[in-house]
This record gives C-alpha cells, structure tokens and sequence, in this order.
C-alpha cells in the first residue's frame, strides 16, 4: 500500500516513513502544498497523511480541494497540532477519514490505518479468508493449512491488493500504482507485474486450485470470493 506524506517538518515527514516502511508501505514524500498537489495530480493513494500548516497553504484548502476530485477512494488522515475541537470538526466535515492530534504515537498512527483499511474493504478483522488462504493483512503472512506460505514482499502486496479489491477488475496500471510507487518512474513496457503475479501464482497453487485468481485480457487481475 502506498502512502502519501505531506509534513514540512523534515525530522518528522523522515520519522513517519521509515516506520511506515518498516511496516511494509511504500511512502512517497511532498513538503507544500505544491509538490502534494503535483503528485495528487499523478498518482492515487491508500492513505494520506494531511498536516495543516503548511508552508504555501492551508491542508483543510487542500483537503476540500481534493475532496471535489472525482473518482477518488484514498484515505486521508489530518496530522496536525491543531487539536482543538471545532478543528477536529472542520477536518472531519471536510471529509478527512480520521484526525490525529501532535504529538502522536506512530504504532497508534499505523492502528488508525489499518482500522480506516478495515472500515474500507469491510472486513471485521486483520485475518482474511480467501478460498482456504488466511491472509494476515498486518503482520503480512499468508497461510493454508496453518502452513505458512514464503511470499516475497511484491507478491505479498500484489495478493493482499487484489484481495482488498476483490471481484473488482484492477489493471496492471493499479497494481503498479500501489505496490511499486509513483508510475512516473516505472517502465510501462516492462512485464515485471506478469512476472510477479506468475510467480505468486505457483506458490499458491502448489496449495490449492485457485481458478479464483482470474487474468482479464488486456486489462490486468480479479480475484473473485
């Protein structure tokens, strides 16, 4: 899952992805609200993490600015030392997922992420089962059996995207977005995503049948429950 950071606090931006990336998140980094622009303009997000004072601009403008984009599902949660409650308000109004006041812990910071992921995909726990597979979403193993499946982490996250997803269509473009980074620096020739999915593929089959993971021409996976 890919995760924007927009902090101008260096120290700070710097401390939040190396936990984040700890925890197995691509992280991606603006200090204004210009550069956040620029890459909200490229790419989408799993998670936005939104400070409000920032040095061009207010992060409740940029919010509601973005909040008017179409067609976009990435979770935004304020990180923000305005914690009084009518800016709590605002934020939420505004439609921020979730508002954290400073100082914070980051392991409750990674515990509100996965309870917006939860609430998202509508799963009522961090264990999923996927046709016999349990997919442990936090701790990012996967299991049949109680045999614990030896996934990289480029198939971990491509299983764990797609089964997010699930019966949804998602393109190689999607994939790509999200489990590698920004698509302005990937090789769209490239067939590293093929790649990737064969070989997760033959590690889930050495298991079970899975003629639940479905390739649609063209267009990329669906994973189908």
């Amino acid at each position: 899952m890919n995760v924007l950071i927009l902090e101008d606090r260096y120290s700070l931006s710097d401390e939040i992805a190396k936990f984040l990336k700890q925890e197995g998140f691509l992280c991606d980094l603006a200090y204004t609200k210009k550069e956040a622009v620029q890459k909200l303009f490229v790419n989408t997000y799993d998670f936005i993490l939104l400070d409000l004072g920032l040095p061009d601009g207010d992060g409740l403008e940029l919010l509601k600015e973005f909040r008017q984009l179409p067609n976009r599902e990435d979770a935004v949660i304020v990180l923000t030392a305005r914690g009084a409650t009518e800016d709590k308000i605002k934020g939420l109004d505004l439609g921020a997922d979730d508002y954290l006041s400073k100082p914070f812990d980051l392991s409750e910071l990674h515990s509100r992420m996965y309870a917006i992921l939860r609430r998202k995909h509508r799963l009522v726990k961090n264990e999923v089962d996927l046709h016999g597979f349990v997919i442990d979403i936090q701790n990012r193993e996967v299991s049949f059996n109680n045999i614990k499946l030896n996934l990289t982490k480029k198939e971990f996250d491509i299983l764990n995207f797609l089964m997010l997803n699930k019966n949804r269509v998602i393109s190689r473009l999607q994939l790509t977005e999200h489990v590698w980074g920004d698509i302005l620096e990937i090789n769209s020739d490239s067939n590293f995503v093929d790649v990737h999915v064969k070989n997760l593929r033959k590690k889930l089959q050495a298991h079970s049948p899975i003629d639940w993971f479905e390739t649609v021409r063209s267009i990329g996976y669906k994973i189908k429950q």
